[in-house]
């Protein structure tokens, strides 16, 4: 997938009724369970009363987790096994452990860039740390996706990660002295 410095602003604006509906009855379709929330709060709460309290959980690094509070809630509360606190207690040199760890967990939360009227979520990354378990390492995921990520089909959805994700997480990252890039999708 080819990326460009082109920011498009159009795929910050959310997804008419009509057009979420589809995508939520296109997921069901495809085997997903779905809500529908109106705020970033009622979706924090809905996710916090959905995660399991006793198997390890691990977060995606996500921009939707972290202004919806999910993120903290889950890496601070002291209320889930976290995956993240238990990567920073093992040693500094242990690599095998922190992948598996991060690969295998019981549940991953995380978000995507988009997801298509007819039910295909795209998620891109740099390391592609988060997409083994979405795929297939965590027993079980649960994504929290905005209105503004649902688009029309996949040529849209792949042009949404190129022109408005990317550009916003190279944003991110090079007020820090960094680069991003997309490395997997």
């Amino acid at each position: 997938m080819s990326t460009d410095d082109t920011f498009d602003e159009a795929f910050a604006a959310a997804a008419d009724v009509s057009q979420l509906d589809r995508a939520a009855k296109s997921l069901q379709d495809n085997g997903f369970t779905v809500h529908v929330v109106d705020t970033a709060e009622q979706a924090r709460d809905l996710v916090i009363e959905l995660l399991p309290r006793d198997q390890a959980v691990f977060t995606a690094l996500s921009e939707t987790l972290r202004i919806s509070g999910i993120a903290a809630a889950v890496e601070e509360s002291g209320e889930f096994v976290s995956v993240r606190r238990q990567v920073g207690q093992l040693a500094d040199d242990d690599v095998d452990g922190r992948l598996r760890l991060g690969a295998t967990p019981d549940v991953v939360v995380g978000s995507v860039h988009a997801v298509t009227e007819d039910g295909r979520m795209v998620a891109a990354s740099a390391s592609g740390s988060q997409l083994g378990p979405y795929s297939a390492g965590a027993r079980r995921a649960v994504w929290v996706v905005g209105a503004q990520k649902i688009v029309s089909d996949l040529d849209t959805a792949l042009r949404r990660v190129r022109t408005y994700s990317l550009p916003l997480e190279r944003r991110k990252w090079q007020a820090q002295g960094h680069d991003s890039f997309i490395g997997k999708s």
